[in-house]
């Protein structure tokens, strides 16, 4: 059983494979425990140590996925997308507050001149040539040797991890965890994939969020298991992925999926043949019409999850076969305790919609250095996810939005979820999202964008008719815009808040 971060590097035999990338030879366990031992050796020996924060700008693939494994053994990590602009690295140091951070040794950053700016000292990590993936060293040349106030791998509610949340309508909130948080998670993922030591992840998601760094990355080693890190998605280059890594599970964001279902098209046998175990969908909705695609397309089942950075990840999974899984849920509570609170928090029965709550060992303490982000976000000991949802009679999850992407027309609530379900039945669509549009009388309007498939036409008008057909006149979206790509975030995920602004679009008319 993993206890914290460090375990990870020795829970399977020292010889089984680790940390892998297309085209590359596997990093061990053994390889990678003495890499994190040597890692926090070089931190501890220029004054880096357990309780202290170290920034890490390094590209997707094999090198990131071992320096944030001995990186967060006995330091703070604290990974930044390296796709951000020179200014957003600036608010990113200067609110962080690292003692260093890491670059790859060669890749021009604008992290670098705002390092220097804001004075945070930089570590190069140098990737080394003709090793396993993964493997690399530390020049920390340009640093004066210090003394670490606390050496040696963390534990327990000592610090491991530190993210921002998305920020998308304030300021970003630095959300703390903990060894035992992460730890946490790990088991709880693992344990409802069921993985086991022959178990291979291909992580295509992004290893400055969550959903790669736990449910990709620290689930499979926990599990004495192995992850393939790609050096980002690419739905061009998935299916050779597959040949070549030979995975038994991917798990990605549900445009990632779509994408992949794009390219199906001189594809099929490849993805049949890759005899995968499950597929798994997290950090977003997946419309059930996805999910339906994807079973049959690979032959197995998919495993829809939910999850968020405040819970290190994983909070409900549906079941692998011969348990349930239910289009549209995102499945049993697995992990933490998850209730439905209303907002003077009272718990409400079954079938009741309010907002998800959740209580448990992978759940951080609290936002850093934000007592009135911490007054708001917990209720008699348990953290409001700002989603709002309900269970079925089974036990079973499903949301039905974001309480803050919830479109209020006139006082009517309409849940955007709802709307893209019904959306996505229409044999034309192949991606949508439905969103609010501001509106000078009725405060919201809904609006929605499309992505027709290849050789299909349809009308605006032909949609909003298909959708008056199967809901009340007032959840039927007042304007409807085709794209060719719908506009997404930095992990993929499709973003609702601030797409009218977006896309261009004012006031919606009546």
């Amino acid at each position: 059983m993993v206890q914290s971060v460090y375990d990870v590097t020795s829970a399977g035999k020292p010889d089984a494979p680790a940390i892998g990338a297309p085209g590359r030879p596997w990093l061990t366990y053994g390889g990678l425990k003495k890499l994190t031992d040597d890692t926090l050796a070089v931190l501890n020996g220029i004054g880096i140590g357990r309780g202290d924060r170290v920034a890490m700008v390094v590209p997707n693939g094999p090198e990131m996925a071992s320096s944030f494994i001995a990186v967060a053994a006995g330091t703070i990590s604290a990974p930044l997308n390296p796709a951000y602009r020179g200014d957003e690295f600036e608010f990113y140091l200067d609110d962080l507050k690292p003692k260093a951070c890491i670059v790859q040794k060669g890749v021009d950053s604008p992290v670098r001149a705002m390092a220097a700016k804001v004075g945070v000292p930089l570590i190069e990590l140098v990737p080394t040539e003709g090793a396993p993936a993964g493997v690399f060293t530390l020049d920390v040349s340009a640093l004066k040797p210090g003394k670490a106030a606390k050496t040696g791998p963390s534990t327990g509610d000592e610090g491991a991890l530190v993210l921002h949340t998305s920020g998308t309508t304030a300021r970003p909130k630095i959300v703390p965890l903990s060894t035992a948080n992460l730890a946490a998670s790990a088991r709880h993922i693992a344990a409802s994939l069921s993985l086991k030591a022959n178990d291979r992840c291909l992580n295509i998601m992004p290893l400055f969020h969550i959903h790669g760094l736990i449910a990709a990355t620290l689930s499979s080693l926990g599990a004495g298991a192995a992850v393939s890190c790609t050096p980002g998605f690419n739905a061009l280059r998935f299916f050779a992925w597959l040949e070549e890594v030979k995975p038994t599970w991917y798990t990605a964001v549900p445009t990632m999926h779509q994408a992949i279902l794009g390219r199906l098209r001189g594809n099929a046998e490849a993805a049949k043949a890759a005899k995968l175990r499950f597929i798994r969908s997290s950090s977003a909705s997946l419309p059930p019409q996805v999910m339906g695609e994807l079973e049959e397309a690979f032959g197995c089942p998919v495993i829809e999850a939910y999850g968020m950075t405040e819970a290190s990840h994983q909070m409900a999974s549906n079941a692998l076969p011969p348990g349930k899984r239910k289009p549209g849920a995102v499945g049993l509570p697995a992990g933490p305790k998850i209730a439905i609170m209303d907002d003077a928090g009272n718990m409400l029965p079954q079938g009741t919609i309010g907002e998800v709550v959740i209580q448990g060992p992978n759940v951080t303490a609290g936002y850093d250095n934000n007592p009135d982000a911490n007054l708001k976000a917990f209720a008699s000991g348990w953290f409001r996810t700002g989603d709002q949802g309900r269970f079925d009679e089974d036990g079973y999850l499903f949301l039905t939005g974001r309480l803050k992407e919830i479109i209020n027309r006139g006082g009517e609530k309409i849940s955007p979820i709802e709307i893209d379900t019904i959306l996505m039945d229409h044999p034309s669509v192949e991606q949508c999202v439905t969103f609010a549009i501001p509106h000078p009388k009725l405060g919201e309007e809904v609006g929605a964008v499309v992505v027709l498939r290849g050789g299909t036409e349809c009308t605006e008008r032909e949609l909003r008719d298909f959708v008056a057909a199967r809901a009340a006149d007032f959840k039927v979206p007042r304007k409807v815009v085709f794209v060719t790509e719908i506009p997404k975030g930095a992990t993929g995920k499709l973003q609702r808040i601030g797409l009218a602004a977006k896309l261009g679009l004012g006031e919606a008319t009546a």
